[in-house]
């Protein structure tokens, strides 16, 4: 019986590689006149979206850009940004978008570490990306996405692109190819090229619509950085059901007020600071908003105070949990019937959980690392989340060491320490990583105290999260000053700001004498303890 099956032979008919490339051409046939983009007072049908991106993909074919060669892309959330994302692996090469709040030392870093062949830049980055350039002693080739508010250095724009001849619309060969390169925030040292193949992208994106879930056409308000994770892989998702992606470039609440009341928006993806925002902003309606709209939320846990206020401002709030590593969100923490019985403080505790595996992720555990068992569900008993499953990146861009690390015992290991609790859902309860999540933003200790240790006064120095009430968590600096100097907060708070993105910036500095172990190793358990302590900043 198995020789009869096993003669039936896979060819083109049957067979073809999973791209999210195929889910624009579809969206073209599809939803061809209805609108794709809006931003300010311009708006594109997915068919014009679809020729944008074929001609964007010719030209930078013209410009010898083709497979494997790295595009990097400094831009804001705008139609730009969304068309690179099918545009540049359209021509085979490999999209690589850049977290525009970082320091010109660390995009310099980036840039040469990933062998970026051309970079296309919004103009108004075109001062930080000079400063890159200069840092790594070398040029490379510019594309201008023109700002009308900055003046760009360009040796072309993106309208020059689009005058190119469209790009024949092929899926790649082999669905392993690389899709896009993205970087972690530097948790653990230098930030780390995680790829994605075009499988992985496809995959994820059909989970979101069907996990979230997402019905056809809805209005998506564009929020989450698509340098983050592409945009947690929304943009690929949002062509699957036809949507209508709102752009309003910044996440400021009176603009996404505005978008949301103008455009209908049904959708939005947003770090819990950002739902902070929109609920305390004086531009909040008066009355919550009807139909409820439906957000994810991730990039930090979120409080329970704040999903109790986005409840009452009309948000539908689903939290997901995910990394860099896994092309963001790969749990859900999915609403249970008998929730609906409890206070609204209860529900909003139990909206606080990572929760269970998006059904495109085949393995989600809570494993203890010494004896390599599952934790039973008790909802006390910490381990580590590992995952596996096709979401799961390709590994680390020229770094098989850490690939091999990340992908031992064939799981990728998140260095999240969580619990489960019964009924299977999981909860983050403390991070293996010495990492501070302050606004969707990934902040390395070990960054800010290297730049503490510059300071002349400074013996010694520790970093921890503090809990913030705005930011979930901010950067708390224990500082050890050396005999016979002395140094105050705002002293070194703009040292710091002379060395670090702002985000990354100590909110606050405590003067003491670091408790250590026997060997000298600073105890940061106590120092943690401490900053949580002091309780919650503003």
């Amino acid at each position: 019986m198995q020789k009869a099956y096993d003669a039936l032979t896979r060819g083109p008919a049957n067979h073809v590689a999973l791209s999210p490339l195929s889910f624009l051409s579809r969206a073209a046939l599809v939803y061809g006149r209805r609108p794709a983009t809006t931003y300010g007072a311009v708006s594109r049908s997915w068919s014009e979206v679809a020729d944008r991106c074929a001609r964007v993909a010719g030209g930078l074919k013209a410009r010898g850009l083709g497979l494997g060669d790295t595009v990097s892309v400094l831009c804001p959330n705008i139609p730009e940004m969304f068309e690179l994302h099918y545009a540049v692996p359209l021509t085979g090469a490999v999209l690589h978008t850049i977290n525009f709040r970082l320091e010109a030392e660390t995009i310099a870093y980036i840039l040469d570490h990933a062998d970026s062949r051309l970079v296309i830049c919004d103009t108004a980055f075109a001062g930080l990306l000079r400063q890159a350039f200069a840092l790594m002693g070398r040029e490379l080739p510019v594309v201008d996405i023109v700002d009308l508010a900055a003046e760009g250095f360009g040796q072309a724009s993106y309208d020059d692109l689009l005058a190119a001849d469209p790009a024949d619309w092929a899926l790649p060969e082999d669905e392993w190819q690389a899709l896009a390169l993205n970087y972690t925030s530097g948790t653990s040292g230098r930030p780390k090229g995680v790829v994605y193949h075009h499988r992985g992208a496809y995959l994820m994106a059909m989970g979101t619509v069907a996990g979230w879930p997402l019905p056809a056409n809805p209005v998506y308000l564009s929020v989450v950085p698509m340098f983050h994770c592409n945009g947690w892989n929304h943009p690929w998702a949002m062509a699957i059901v036809g949507a209508h992606l709102v752009f309003t470039r910044d996440a400021v609440p009176a603009r996404m007020f505005a978008a949301i009341a103008a455009h209908g928006v049904t959708h939005l993806g947003a770090a819990p600071v950002i739902l902070q925002m929109l609920c305390e902003s004086a531009d909040a309606p008066g009355q919550p908003l009807e139909p409820k709209l439906k957000v994810f939320t991730a990039g930090a846990p979120p409080p329970p105070a704040v999903l109790e206020k986005a409840a009452r401002l009309g948000l539908e709030v689903m939290q997901v949990y995910g990394l860099t590593e896994t092309y963001g969100h790969v749990s859900q923490c999915l609403w249970q019937e008998d929730w609906s019985a409890l206070s609204p403080s209860e529900q909003a505790a139990k909206q606080a959980m990572q929760g269970v595996a998006f059904p495109m992720l085949e393995g989600l555990r809570v494993v203890d690392r010494e004896t390599g068992a599952d934790v039973p569900m008790d909802g006390l008993t910490q381990g580590e989340i590992a995952m596996r499953g096709n979401p799961v990146m390709k590994g680390y861009y020229k770094d098989a060491a850490a690939t091999d690390a990340a992908f031992a015992g064939g799981w990728f290991w998140s260095g999240d320490a969580a619990v489960v609790h019964p009924g299977g859902y999981v909860q983050i309860r403390d991070r293996l990583k010495d990492v501070i999540i302050s606004g969707g933003e990934n902040i390395s200790s070990v960054e800010v105290e290297g730049v503490l240790y510059r300071h002349p006064a400074v013996l010694a120095a520790a970093v921890v999260a503090r809990p913030s009430e705005r930011w979930g968590e901010s950067p708390c600096a224990f500082v050890e000053l050396r005999d016979g100097h002395a140094a105050d907060e705002a002293e070194l708070i703009g040292f710091c700001r002379d060395h670090l993105a702002g985000f990354k910036l100590p909110k606050s500095v405590v003067f003491q004498v670091l408790p250590k172990t026997a060997t000298g190793k600073i105890q940061k358990f106590i120092l943690r303890d401490a900053a949580r302590a002091m309780g919650p900043l503003g």
